[in-house]
């Protein structure tokens, strides 16, 4: 993946940041996509001065259909091509379904799941002509689980992950959906959820979970679930009676 360039979704904060950290220091050229100019730009400049490598500022809202395209025609640029694409933009609705606002639940759908298919959509072709290209989209382990509308969306982001794999892995395009459990990010405290009454044994920390997530995409795997501790409760999730990991999931939460 040297001097390569890497197009990441949500790369100020969290897993994305971390992923582009890991990434430029892996001599990959960066662009970071996320609402704030400011955090991007200043981000941008800390990459390129500690790595030497290119990292560019694309403000963009992803659930604005006008900034999406934009960036979709960015990701579709045959003369600056994306070779690593990178959907991890996204947040949560902490409101109880009967209880939420269906604008939030739009804009849900529309970042977490429709965005991806979308700059997926515009990066596939270019990356078969070129023969050699990665998508990691970062979903959840709450898309094992019945976890409402959240875990519907990954649950999506994880299947067509696998599809996209199944289909051009053989020609030289690998996509992986990345699948962390709880991780010490700002998610938790945007969404408006108490962190703090979760002990500490269930938090993953972002580094480990982006390292697991470059390290599953280069070798060409489907679905990674990140962190040792979720990886073991994994198999739990198809034998345990929905009711119960609804209940679990939604303390979580």
């Amino acid at each position: 993946m040297r001097r390569h360039t890497a197009l990441i979704t949500g790369a100020t904060a969290g897993i994305g940041a971390e992923l582009a950290r890991q990434l430029a220091a892996k001599q990959v050229n960066v662009v970071l996509v996320a609402r704030t100019a400011d955090r991007l730009e200043a981000f941008a400049a800390e990459l390129s001065a500690a790595h030497g490598v290119t990292a560019v500022a694309f403000p963009c809202d992803l659930a604005d259909p006008g900034d999406l395209e934009r960036l979709a025609e960015r990701v579709a640029d045959a003369a600056h091509p994306i070779d690593i694409l990178v959907n991890n933009a996204g947040f949560g609705i902490h409101a109880q379904f009967e209880s939420s606002a269906v604008a939030d639940e739009r804009r849900l759908f529309e970042v977490l799941a429709w965005a991806p298919v979308r700059l997926s959509h515009a990066a596939v072709p270019g990356m078969l002509e070129r023969g050699h290209g990665w998508i990691l989209n970062v979903a959840s382990v709450a898309a094992f689980t019945p976890t409402g509308t959240y875990g519907a969306v990954k649950a999506a982001v994880v299947s067509l992950s696998r599809s996209l794999n199944a289909r051009y892995r053989s020609q030289g395009l690998h996509v992986t959906a990345l699948c962390p459990g709880m991780v010490r990010t700002e998610f938790h405290e945007r969404m408006g959820a108490d962190a703090e009454r979760l002990p500490s044994i269930a938090w993953a920390d972002a580094r480990a979970v982006a390292r697991d997530g470059i390290r599953a995409l280069r070798r060409g795997r489907s679905v990674v679930v990140a962190d040792w501790r979720y990886r073991l409760l994994q198999p739990l999730v198809h034998v345990l009676p929905d009711r119960l990991t609804e209940r679990v999931s939604s303390t979580a939460l």
